[in-house]
This record gives structure tokens, sequence and C-alpha cells, in this order.
């Protein structure tokens, strides 16, 4: 006979009974955690940390009053007890104090030396990217710059060799369109590498773009096109109105250029301006019905020098991009050959209106 079989029944009967009962409210507990939420369920854990915390402050408590009678009646009696019954006490404190900060601590060193790692290995790439881009650039100017001097100086030497030749005066002219190309170049690479001051301050997109688009009243009369404006708010941003006014005209121009290198018949461009359905950003969209742009050309339309157009700097875009990131916009640009171009801008709507200037009517549909 075994020594269960020798506990009596209603003792047996009870420990049964306990155990179901500890068992169905580990379900309960289970049941109803898997019905929190995760921050909720959170809170539970730490409100169950926190009450065993109590307890065993409270049983150290007991612990050492007990302790201290023990050892004023009888100090060996006291050493003992301290032995025998403090040793649970201590590897419950060290579960629920000491271990939890020593595993905190250790995961904080452990991700600190991933984070470096990490960040060493993107500092590297990064010096890599950056180093071959320069050399990219070196080139790009070198280039950009030195095909329009190498002409420029054949055509002199020409000048030169026969003084009085008839062709001077159309050498001279080729010249100095050869010059005046370079000129433009080194113009428009430093402004794409010379970080520019920004005068930031409250502004209306919508009055920005208008006074982009009044520039273009001639050109866009002279290759008939229809140039439409739909605007669905003022857009208020806080930005450099010059500066975005650059941008306006940079994609502007880039369209009607494109439109008239491809001889686009019943040629088309749509400014259209609003907000997202949460009204926190603002976006600007120039589209047009020209050739388009094949997806070769959209991965480095972006980068400097790069240029689908004959008489082009390859720095338009370039400028443009680097404008719209300073004031924490994005660009995007979609398109396929033979369905026209659309650049979408996006920038953060101003947290207050801007206000109205003194007589200051709104824009002209």
């Amino acid at each position: 006979m075994s020594e269960w079989d020798d506990e009596p029944r209603p003792r047996r009967r009870h420990k049964k009974h306990k155990r179901k009962r500890r068992r169905r409210e580990r379900e309960d507990l289970d049941l109803d955690e898997a019905l929190l939420t995760d921050e909720e369920r959170r809170l539970r854990k730490a409100e169950r940390r926190a009450d065993e915390k109590l307890k065993l402050t409270g049983e150290v408590i007991r612990f050492s009053i007990i302790v201290a009678v023990a050892t004023l009646v009888a100090w060996p009696l006291g050493i003992l007890v301290a032995f025998f019954f403090g040793r649970g006490l201590f590897r419950r404190y060290y579960r629920l104090v000491i271990e939890p900060r020593m595993r905190e601590r250790y995961v904080h060193e452990e991700v600190q030396k991933q984070v470096e790692a990490e960040l060493t290995k993107e500092r590297r790439a990064l010096e890599g990217e950056h180093a071959r881009s320069l050399e990219h650039l070196s080139a790009s100017i070198a280039h950009e710059i030195r095909n329009p001097v190498t002409a420029a100086k054949s055509l002199v030497q020409q000048m030169g060799e026969d003084p009085k030749g008839n062709e001077n005066v159309e050498y001279a002219r080729v010249a100095l369109e050869e010059l005046h190309r370079v000129e433009k170049s080194v113009s428009h690479l430093l402004r794409f590498a010379r970080d520019e001051e920004m005068q930031l301050g409250e502004v209306r997109l919508a009055d920005v773009v208008d006074s982009a688009l009044e520039t273009f009243r001639d050109r866009v009369a002279r290759q008939g096109a229809t140039l439409e404006r739909e605007f669905d708010g003022e857009g208020p941003i806080r930005g450099d109105a010059e500066k975005l006014r650059r941008v306006v005209i940079n994609l502007v121009g880039n369209s009607l250029d494109a439109l008239e290198e491809a001889g686009t018949e019943a040629p088309r461009i749509d400014v259209a301006l609003g907000e997202n359905l949460a009204g926190t950003e603002v976006w600007l969209r120039v589209r047009d019905n020209g050739p388009g742009i094949d997806a070769e050309a959209q991965q480095k339309m972006f980068s400097p020098f790069f240029t689908s157009k004959a008489n082009g700097t390859g720095l338009g875009l370039a400028i443009t991009k680097k404008l719209v990131e300073a004031h924490q916009g994005q660009i995007e640009v979609t398109s396929e050959p033979g369905q026209g171009a659309e650049f979408v801008l996006t920038f953060a709507k101003a947290r207050e209106p801007v206000p109205e200037a003194p007589g200051e009517g709104g824009p002209e549909a």
C-alpha cells in the first residue's frame, strides 16, 4: 500500500479539490489575460510583480524580527534561524530584484554593442558612397566644362591663324556661346553646392505658385500651350517663399522644355494644390502630357549633371530636390514613356493659419 493510500480520505479529497481549484484559477487567469490588450497585460504583470515585492518585504521584516529575538534569547539559535529560513527569502529577493536589474543592464550593454557595430557599418557604407559620388561628380564637372572650353579654344585658335578671315565673326559668336554655357554650368554648380541661408516664414504656397506661373505667361502663349491651375486651399506652410518659387519655376520650365522638344500636340500643363485628408500636409502637383520619362532616367534625374535636354546643365532637378528637402519636404515623380510626367511635392502644413496681408485678395482662378 502506498503512502498516498495511508492518508485519510478527507485529507486526500481536500488536496484534490485544492489542486482543481488552482487549475481552474490558472485557466480563468489565462482566459482573462487573452482578452486584454498588450498595455493592460503589461500593467497587470507589473502589478503582480509589485505585489510579490510587497509581500517579500513584509516577510523580510517579520524574519528580521524573529532572527533578532532568537539572537537575543540565544545567539546560536538566531544564526541557525537566519541560515535555514533566510535562504528562501534571499532566493526570492534575487529573483524579484537583483536578477531583473542585472538582465536589464546586460541587455542594454548588448544593444549598445549591436547599435555601435551597425552604426560603424553604415558609416563605412556612407563614406564609400560619398567617395563614389564625389568621383562621379568630379568626372561630370570635368566633362561638362571641358567640352565647351575645348570648342571655344579651337575657335579662338582658328581666328588667330587667320585674323582677317570671313568666318571670324561666326567663330567669335560660337565661342561666346560655349563660354556662356560654361558660365551657366559653374553658376548652377555653385548654387547646388552652396548651403543657402533659408529665410523661413509663414507663407501661402498658392501665392508662391501664382507668382511663379506669372513668369511663364508669354512663353506659354508662344508655345500655344495650356496652363491650368486647380487650387483647393491656400496651402499654408512654413518656408522660404523665394526658394519655393524657384522650385515651381524649375518644374514648370522643365515641363515646357519637354513639350517643346517633343513637339507635343495640344501641349498642356496642370498645376494643382491641396491638402491630405488628415489636414497635416500640403501637396503640389505639376503634370504635363509630354513624352514622359523612362524608368532608367527616373532613377538618375535628380543626380547632378544628368540631363536629357540638348542644352541642359543637369543641375535644375538636383537643385529642386535639394530645396524641397531643405523644407523637410518630399518630391516624387511618376511617369511612363508617351504618357507625360507628374511631379508631386509634399510639405508639412503650418499649424497656425498664415495671416493675410492688408489689402491682399485671394488669387484669381
